[in-house]
């Protein structure tokens, strides 16, 4: 944006707010936000969020959701980046979270494995919050950990850093392994 002031700031607060708008997934200018089922429901709360008057009950409580579910989708991103890193992919962490609408999957015939290792992931460990629903941008990733053979490994150190512990708690949650 160009500035008619000569502080090259000024516009800083602006154009990060805007970012963080279309930044449905804490990835920079990431323009793939209505490409997966959970990404169009974050998107639609936006939308509806933005067509109500600021001051309004609504609005404050749809705020609120859409800082949630972008506070949650960070932790979940999280966890994932710290097992990567703890597994040796300290270069390659962020690459391999990163999911876009020109992402494939490398071998069809790893779908059904992919799908069977996410829903393990999600139903034996921590890794994933309890009201959390599977999403597509995570079976793009456990297929890369697949392709690297380091899937199993993956579930058994998420088994480790973030045990289901009784009732589903996150007795784990913000810890990482020694």
């Amino acid at each position: 944006p160009v500035c008619s002031n000569n502080n090259p700031y000024a516009s800083f607060g602006a154009t990060l707010a805007r970012d963080e708008e279309q930044n449905l997934w804490s990835t920079p200018h990431d323009v793939t936000h209505t490409e997966a089922d959970d990404d169009r429901v974050l998107y639609n709360m936006i939308v509806v969020r933005n067509q109500l008057d600021k001051d309004s009950e609504e609005w404050q409580k749809l705020n609120y959701d859409i800082y949630t579910l972008r506070q949650t989708r960070k932790e979940v991103r999280s966890r994932w980046k710290h097992i990567l890193e703890d597994l040796g992919f300290q270069k390659e962490a962020d690459s391999l979270l990163s999911v876009t609408k020109l992402s494939i999957i490398s071998d069809s015939q790893n779908m059904g494995k992919a799908r069977d290792i996410l829903l393990k992931l999600s139903e034996e460990t921590n890794i994933f919050p309890t009201s959390w629903e599977l999403s597509e941008r995570y079976l793009f990733v456990v297929d890369r950990l697949i392709a690297l053979d380091a899937a199993d490994e993956f579930f058994r150190m998420a088994s480790t850093v973030y045990p289901k512990g009784p009732g589903g708690g996150t007795a784990a949650q913000g810890h990482r392994a020694p």
